[in-house]
């Protein structure tokens, strides 16, 4: 589904105009709306932009982007962004490239906030993919145990054969539900537990647009809130 990923993310990159600071995320189709972004700098567009993620911040800046970093004076006009899922309400999981808790920092400082997916991360209701749940490596252990007890099913990512390590310098437990039937009440919960820092559950008054690319090569942009 590569190409549907730049496809949407080709049609997200329009929406960005002259002068603004925009919100770069993670993950594969952020990485193809960097490198669009990054040729319309080329092409003269003066633009800056703050990345959720090392990767991207690297990307970006090869593409030719002014990156800062943000102070308490900055608006961001717009954020653009993948998912790992999306209901048909707009409520999404994100953090599949496990960035997810500087990308909802940027998603919820943002005016607007614009999702990429391609057409098979669309879904009834949510659950599916597992939830990443970002979590402080202090007594994880006993994170994990109280995970365990939502119910859920938490098991800590790895890499390379070893726990996979945030920019934030946490973990991620990758966490298998059956179905989410309230991603805003299930992300309140969560949070509430000691140890937890942030979710992949991403609530639809987040999102203003879903693009969604489809196998014929279309696009399809769908409204959420503004």
């Amino acid at each position: 589904m590569d190409q549907a990923k730049i496809n949407v993310a080709t049609a997200a990159v329009e929406l960005v105009k002259e002068g603004m600071l925009v919100g770069l995320g993670s993950g594969s189709t952020a990485s193809y709306a960097i490198e669009a972004l990054g040729m319309k700098v080329r092409q003269g567009l003066n633009v800056r932009a703050v990345a959720a993620s090392v990767t991207s911040e690297t990307l970006a800046r090869r593409n030719g982007i002014n990156i800062i970093e943000l102070s308490e004076d900055d608006v961001i006009d717009l954020a653009i962004d993948g998912a790992d899922e999306v209901d048909t309400t707009g409520n999404l999981i994100k953090g599949g490239g496990g960035s997810l808790l500087r990308e909802k920092i940027l998603a919820y400082c943002s005016k607007r906030f614009h999702v990429m997916v391609d057409e098979s991360k669309v879904v009834d209701r949510l659950g599916r993919f597992p939830l990443p749940v970002e979590i402080v490596p202090f007594s994880s252990t006993l994170t994990l145990k109280m995970l365990r007890d939502v119910p859920c099913e938490p098991v800590v990512r790895q890499r390379d054969g070893r726990p996979f390590i945030t920019d934030n310098g946490n973990l991620i437990a990758d966490c298998k539900f059956d179905l989410i039937e309230d991603p805003s009440s299930l992300d309140v919960k969560l949070k509430m537990i000691p140890g937890v820092v942030e979710t992949g559950l991403f609530w639809a008054s987040f999102v203003t647009s879903i693009f969604v690319g489809y196998r014929n090569g279309s696009v399809k942009e769908i409204s959420v809130s503004e």
